[in-house]
C-alpha cells in the first residue's frame, strides 16, 4: 500500500496543524496536562483517517479486451437506461457507483483507447445520491474509444463533501485499462455510460472494487 499523491501535502499540513495544537495546549494549560493527552489522541485519530483516506492498496487488476471493469471502489446504486445528452446524445445504461469517505478514492480507466472528450464542469455540492447531482455538481466527463470503436463515457461527479476533482485525461492521449484517471477528494460517485447491448455484470447495492471488478461486458 502507498500513498497517493494528491493527499502528500494535505497529510503533510495537517500534521504540522496537529503538532501546533498539541503543543500550543501544554503552554496554554500547564496546569492540565491531560488536556493535552486529549488533544494529542483526538488529533491522532483524525491525522489517521485522513492518511487512511488517501491510501492505494495494492492490486492485482483485471485486464481484458471484453470487460468494463469498475473505475471506483464503492456501492452500486444505479442501473438504469437514460439519454445521456452531453456527448452521445442517446439511449445509454448507466451504472452508477457510490464513494463513501471510507473508500479508496483512486479512479481508474475502465476500458483500454483513445481519450475521444474531456469536460471539466464547475457546479454545485448536491449529495452525491441527489438525482440532479449528475447535472448540476461539479463533475468531468472522459470518453474513451476503444480500437473496436466500442465507447464508454466516465464521470466523476463531486458530492456534499467533495470539494476538488482531479482528473488526469487529456483528449488524443491513448490509455490503458485499470490505469489512473483521477481522484476524488472525501465522498462522491462516478457514472459509467455503456452500450445498451452489454452483457451487465453487478447488481444494485453490490460492493466493487476500482480495476478489480467487472462492470459488464462486451457481447
Amino acid at each position: 500500500m502507498k500513498i497517493h499523491r494528491e493527499g502528500f501535502w494535505f497529510i503533510i499540513y495537517s500534521l504540522l496543524f496537529f503538532a501546533i495544537i498539541v503543543i500550543s495546549s501544554l503552554y496554554i494549560f500547564p496546569s492540565y496536562p491531560f488536556v493535552g493527552y486529549i488533544l494529542f489522541a483526538v488529533c491522532l485519530i483524525v491525522f489517521l483517517v485522513i492518511v487512511f483516506f488517501f491510501r492505494v492498496p495494492n492490486r492485482k487488476l483485471t485486464i481484458s479486451e471484453s470487460a468494463v471493469t469498475s473505475p471506483a471502489d464503492g456501492k452500486i446504486v444505479a442501473i438504469e437506461e437514460t439519454i445521456e445528452n452531453e456527448f452521445f446524445h442517446d439511449k445509454r445504461l448507466q451504472i452508477s457507483v457510490f464513494m463513501s469517505p471510507f473508500n479508496v478514492h483512486q479512479n481508474r480507466y475502465p476500458i483500454e483507447g483513445i481519450v475521444k472528450y474531456f469536460r471539466y464542469h464547475p457546479g454545485k455540492h448536491l449529495v452525491a445520491f441527489h438525482p440532479k447531482s449528475s447535472l448540476e455538481n461539479e463533475r468531468t466527463t472522459v470518453v474513451v474509444e476503444s480500437e473496436n470503436n466500442r465507447s464508454v463515457l466516465v464521470r466523476q461527479i463531486a458530492g456534499a463533501m467533495a470539494r476538488r476533482i482531479v482528473c488526469y485525461s487529456k483528449e488524443g492521449v491513448i490509455v490503458k485499462q485499470c490505469e489512473e484517471l483521477g481522484f476524488i477528494k472525501f465522498g462522491s460517485r462516478v457514472d459509467v455510460f455503456l452500450p445498451l447491448d452489454v452483457k451487465v455484470n453487478v447488481k444494485l447495492h453490490e460492493k466493487v472494487k476500482g480495476g478489480i471488478s467487472i462492470l459488464a461486458q462486451f457481447i
